[in-house]
Formats: structure tokens, sequence, C-alpha cells
């Protein structure tokens, strides 16, 4: 069996490659590996496509990336929050762009991605300025956007805990675009609190399978 567990973030993020497509997973505070993007952070990575649910909290997550410099794009539904205005600024000074997409369409097009499907048909957005440049098509006499599915060279996934095969568990909210972004990239590193025995997992508790997931580490930040 392969050994999938390094021994800390910064040697899970070794091989990220300037100007990769990451998504980093999270909603508001829950469920972001903040061990693995500081880890990226520290390593000095540039031009960083960034796809994630909101743009970080504080100067934390997504936030540092913003600040460290890493990111050159993001793709998001919430780029502007009332606890950070990192964003708002390196977007303001042209450091930053942006591509925004509607929460429920960006779970979507992450899931399309996951499951090999080229795109998907919305009513979302049509008539509006996000839907300048999308191909739409007549479907019952309503008219629909295409949007495409998404994928990344590598995920950032944060989750409770982790079995020697890679099977997580998810602790409450912090299970939100986790799972799909799990099977959304090329490569999946996980930040994990806690390694438990193999066949200490019930099956039915798991909810990404090890067969997504590339590496781990074990980081006991707030689960």
């Amino acid at each position: 069996m392969k050994n999938k567990r390094v021994d800390s973030p910064a040697e899970a993020v070794a091989d990220i490659a300037d100007g990769a497509t990451v998504m980093v997973a999270g909603f508001g505070r829950s469920g972001v590996p903040e061990g693995l993007t500081d880890a990226v952070c520290e390593r000095g990575v540039k031009g960083l496509t960034v796809i994630s649910n909101n743009s970080g909290t504080a100067k934390t997550g997504v936030a540092r990336l913003l600040l460290e410099g890493c990111v050159e794009k993001i793709i998001c539904s919430f780029p502007r929050a009332s606890e950070s205005g990192v964003f708002k600024d390196m977007f303001d000074a042209g450091k930053v762009d942006l591509e925004l997409v509607p929460q429920g369409i960006l779970a979507e097009r992450i899931r399309a991605g996951g499951s090999g499907l080229a795109g998907f048909l919305t009513l979302t957005g049509v008539g509006t300025e996000l839907a300048e440049g999308k191909p739409t098509m007549e479907v019952g006499g309503a008219e629909y956007l295409l949007e495409m599915g998404l994928r990344a060279d590598v995920a950032l996934i944060k989750a409770r805990q982790v079995d020697g095969r890679g099977n997580l568990t998810y602790r409450k909210a912090a299970r939100n675009f986790n799972p799909i972004m799990a099977t959304a990239a090329d490569m999946v590193i996980v930040q994990a609190h806690e390694e438990v025995p193999i066949g200490a997992l019930d099956g039915e508790h798991v909810v990404t399978p090890g067969i997504y997931v590339d590496r781990y580490c074990v980081f006991q930040q707030e689960p």
C-alpha cells in the first residue's frame, strides 16, 4: 500500500508549482486548511489561480495567500467579506483578477469537474453581467447558460480524521466544499486533525474515500 502520509504541511505542498490552479476548501473559517495555505505562502509560490468559496477571513487562508502575493486570479462567490478587506484592497489596486460565480453554480461546476462532465445548463445569471461571453442554449422555450466544469491541479482539503489509506471524515460544517473539491483535482492534499488506524473508521462515516487522496499530514488546527 502506498504511504500517503508526510511529516508536515511544508512537505505536503512542496511540489505545488508557480501558476498552478489550486482549490482551497472551506466556508468562512470552517473547514479551511490553514496549515496548508500557510505552507504555500512560506514557499513563496506565485501566479496561482485560486478556486474558493470566499477570499479568506482576517489575514488567514486565502486572505494570507493574497497578502503574500501568491494569487494572480481568484474564482469565488464571496470576494468581499466583513471579516477581511484584503481582497478589496488588492482588487482596487489591480493586483488580482476576479471571476465571480454564484455559490450554487460554483459548487455545481466543481461537482461537474469531479464527475467528468464538461458542463451543464442553468437559468442562473441569464440576462445579467455574469452571462457575458458565455454560450447560451434554448430549451423548452427558455434560455439557459452553459457553465463549464471546474478542475484544478491541486485541492487543499481539511479533514477531521484520516486513516492510512487516506479515507476522510469531516467535522460538522467543515464538510462544506471539502468533499467535492477532493474529487476535482489532479492532486489532493489533506490536512487532517487526527490519524486513526486502518479499520477504525466506520465505512458509513467515510465521506471522501482514500482513492481520491494523494497525500496527507496531521496538523492539529482547531477542527
